[in-house]
């Protein structure tokens, strides 16, 4: 699937489109309707059950959106949040110098230095895109968004760039709240905003996002994990050393690759999430490990979390896990004047940190571009039953005063404990197929045989969507049968 083709499906079905359309729309940012709104917070209920309910441990935080500048000037982002960008002369359009040089078949390390991209872009004889106009030198370029915050200029702040600031400022808070001990981890789904200098491919590059993180404070001699769970788990890796594809257990990956063993356990975590909760196919997903000028200054080991999607040309990141070490606890101890040591048995440490990291609107995106298939007979978006906007739609089988008070009266009874829809319009055949087209897992069809007297007396036909098998269930265990079904 295109990405014009995915955009398309996307609104004319109700999940998502550009902000401000009826204005010519805005770059980089995104409305979600009504279908976009419930895929999305069934993504968000899911990882969090799967990543965060699991563990006694972690807990669910919200932090604010915007953030005075002395924290971000002690987490770095003041100095190093920055993308390198470069502009037409003639036509004004800004362009990020690592895409454009890309575009151009011409690749950049992450951490390549404006100088750097300018003698790559001067070399390679790349122009405008849009007039073949002279480019600008490349120059550094802050993406936060800065605010005012309060009446004074002096009150300076910025919307959050990423969520994970508000964790490591409310680490010592929740450390002291709870029962002191280790590992604590503090998990937060929300909004960061970033000042992207050319978003586009859909939810890929946006300048209001949603992350999902999970961010766990450990002592590293003392985290005691169960690994027998994962042993026999094969992941696709690209390690930073040998620069190629293989396929490791978690040994394998800490044998040869000298990755610690906690680490690798939840790349293991991970790759089930993928493969088993959210249904991507093995050969579909990789971890592709970061080193030298492309890894984060801060982090220890690097991974991004990569999925092959069609629209956006092949495996693009959709999230990351990060051994940060105690680099974000000690930059805001040295920052604030606040120790964030704590007691660990008879000495004291600043935690370790370990990130996991994933963007919840390319995640979006990727579930639809991977599980959305057509064919000659019907299209299908087959996500997993638990991610599906509705958990059924309730039909007459043709138009019917009885029927009709049949559906109300099932969808009544449902609708307190499941999201489902009624649909009264069309034959029975395009109900199906709207409802295929949308993802949803179950069609429960009244007919005469549920208003009648008789043996079928009071059941209704459930159409599974993935395997189209029909069975009669009674209404009375409609409730029992989609709560096995997983909704």
């Amino acid at each position: 699937m295109k990405i014009e083709e995915l955009l398309s499906y996307a609104k004319s079905k109700g999940f998502f489109w550009q902000s401000a359309e009826i204005y010519g729309g805005a770059s980089g940012l995104f409305d979600y309707g009504h279908l976009g709104a419930l895929l999305k917070r069934r993504f968000e209920s899911v990882w969090l059950s799967y990543f965060v309910d699991s563990k006694e441990e972690y807990h669910l935080i919200e932090g604010s959106n915007m953030l005075p500048e002395k924290p971000l000037v002690s987490s770095g982002h003041a100095a190093r949040f920055n993308d390198i960008l470069v502009s037409c002369k003639k036509c004004k359009t800004y362009y990020r110098a690592d895409i454009l040089l890309a575009e151009n078949k011409v690749q950049a390390s992450e951490g390549a230095s404006s100088a750097q991209l300018d003698k790559m872009i001067h070399d390679k004889g790349i122009k405008c895109p849009r007039d073949s106009g002279e480019l600008t030198k490349a120059k550094e370029f802050n993406m936060m968004i800065e605010v005012d915050l309060g009446p004074e200029k002096a009150d300076k702040g910025y919307l959050r760039p990423e969520t994970a600031q508000s964790a490591y400022l409310n680490f010592f808070q929740e450390f002291n709240v709870l029962r002191k001990t280790l590992p604590l981890g503090l998990a937060i789904i929300g909004k960061a905003y970033r000042n992207e200098i050319s978003p586009r491919q859909g939810l890929f590059r946006m300048r209001e996002l949603t992350q999902a993180e999970l961010q766990i404070f450990f002592d590293p001699e003392h985290w005691v994990l169960d690994t027998k769970r994962f042993t026999k788990t094969r992941m696709n890796v690209i390690t930073y050393k040998s620069k190629k594809e293989e396929t490791m257990t978690i040994d394998e990956v800490c044998k040869h690759n000298e990755i610690p063993w906690f680490y690798a356990y939840h790349m293991a975590l991970i790759w089930d999430f993928y493969t088993q909760t959210l249904g991507i196919p093995p050969e579909k997903l990789r971890f592709l490990e970061k080193g030298g000028d492309e890894k984060a200054f801060y982090n220890k080991v690097h991974m991004d979390i990569e999925v092959d999607v069609e629209s956006w040309g092949g495996f693009r990141e959709v999230g990351g896990l990060h051994y940060r070490g105690d680099y974000d606890l000690t930059s805001h101890s040295k920052g604030s004047g606040q120790d964030m040591s704590v007691p660990v048995g008879e000495k004291r440490i600043t935690p370790n940190v370990l990130e996991l990291s994933f963007g919840v609107d390319r995640n979006i995106w990727m579930l639809i571009d991977l599980l959305y298939k057509k064919d000659e007979e019907r299209s299908v978006l087959a996500l997993p039953k638990q991610l599906a906007p509705y958990n059924a739609a309730i039909f007459p089988l043709q138009k019917d005063e009885k029927l009709d008070a049949k559906v109300e009266e099932i969808y009544t009874t449902l609708k307190n404990n499941f999201k489902v829809v009624t649909d009264y319009s069309g034959s029975i055949g395009r109900r199906y197929a709207r409802m295929d087209d949308i993802g949803t897992p179950y069609c429960i069809t009244v007919d005469f045989k549920s208003v009648e007297s008789g043996a079928e007396h009071n059941t209704v036909t459930v159409r599974d969507r993935d395997s189209k098998k029909q069975s009669r269930v009674k209404v009375s265990e409609l409730s029992d049968f989609l709560g096995k079904a997983g909704m």
